[in-house]
């Protein structure tokens, strides 16, 4: 297939990363932008010699393909427009504000036949890539991400702008239904949630610690799993991941270090192993944009699709319910 003409629609700080990665990708074309602000949209056209589109219509009409980096508010009906015109589009997190839009969204591109992505950037965080060949199934994860706070993002709770990504990923390792969420947050600084800790309990018997929080001093991305015979850290900000593995004698060696020697557990011996896989050199959001178009080239599965955006929403919805059921108990 040739090259893909894609477009970008709104053009803030994460939409420009969008054109800026788009345009060094071979199998795309950067055709174009799209902003409420002409100027904006203007500027990041002549920066990167693509044209600035007057409408979103305009943009549709000279594009087979766009990814969405608009406010979360306007995400539903931009993304129902082109999908409606057989519009192959990437949207970035959360999918959309409701789960009833999520939803309208992926039945619209099964009926048009088309790629429906969303941006849930930490699936292809150079550490979560470097766990591909390891056999992942948690009984127990933490997870932590706090940021300091910046204007930016804060048009949604803390829920939806920055714990939904750990809520993908774990929704992503465990594979099984959520049996019963709690959950406390709190407004500080915004007129919404600003930091927020939930508590998922799988139908598998796994639980998950979430915790986020904009309005911390210093960073943290960071998650920690618990699993038969496995203990997984993840360091999303240095792109780190650590594997500690109970292994018997007879399993092949690995390239891990040995630690504290053998273990008598009795019918046999086992022994503690660390390994720090290897871990590639990749941009995520450039991966992540490579592999959308990759997929409307070959009519592959996106990595993550529009019912994983939908998923990951549910769950930060039933957190949000959660939350709002503590504040009005409280009161």
């Amino acid at each position: 297939m040739d090259r893909i003409p894609v477009g970008v629609i709104g053009v803030g700080h994460l939409g420009t990363l969008h054109a800026k990665m788009l345009a060094q990708i071979p199998q795309a074309i950067l055709a174009g932008v799209y902003d409420i602000d002409g100027a904006r949209a203007r500027q990041v056209a002549q920066e990167l010699g693509t044209i600035a589109f007057s409408s979103v219509d305009d943009l549709y009409a000279n594009v087979g393909a766009a990814t969405i980096a608009t406010a979360t508010v306007a995400h539903y009906a931009v993304a129902k427009t082109g999908l409606e015109q057989g519009k192959h589009l990437l949207i970035e997190k959360p999918i959309t504000q409701t789960v009833e839009e999520a939803d309208e969204l992926c039945r619209q591109a099964r009926a048009n036949g088309v790629i429906l992505q969303v941006g849930h950037i930490e699936r292809f965080n150079p550490a979560i890539l470097a766990l591909e060949r390891f056999l992942i199934q948690p009984m127990f994860i933490e997870s932590h991400r706090l940021a300091q706070f910046k204007p930016r993002g804060s048009d949604v709770a803390v829920v939806l702008d920055l714990m939904i990504h750990d809520i993908d990923l774990i929704l992503s390792f465990v594979k099984s239904p959520v049996k019963q969420v709690d959950a406390n947050g709190v407004a500080v600084v915004s007129g919404s949630v600003d930091i927020a800790n939930a508590r998922l309990q799988f139908e598998n018997g796994c639980v998950a610690n979430v915790t986020a929080s904009r309005i911390s001093q210093r960073k943290m991305r960071k998650m920690r799993m618990f699993q038969k015979n496995s203990y997984i850290s993840i360091d999303f900000s240095e792109g780190l991941a650590e594997v500690f593995r109970l292994v018997g004698e007879d399993e092949p060696d690995t390239k891990g270090t040995l630690l504290l020697g053998e273990i008598d557990l009795g019918a046999q011996k086992r022994k503690i192993v660390y390994e720090q896989p290897e871990v590639k050199d990749v941009n995520a959001l450039k991966h992540e944009l490579e592999l959308f178009v990759d997929a409307i080239r070959h009519g592959g599965k996106p990595v993550v699709d529009g019912e994983d955006g939908k998923r990951a929403l549910e769950v930060a919805s039933m957190i949000m319910e959660r939350i709002s059921q503590q504040t009005l108990h409280v009161g």
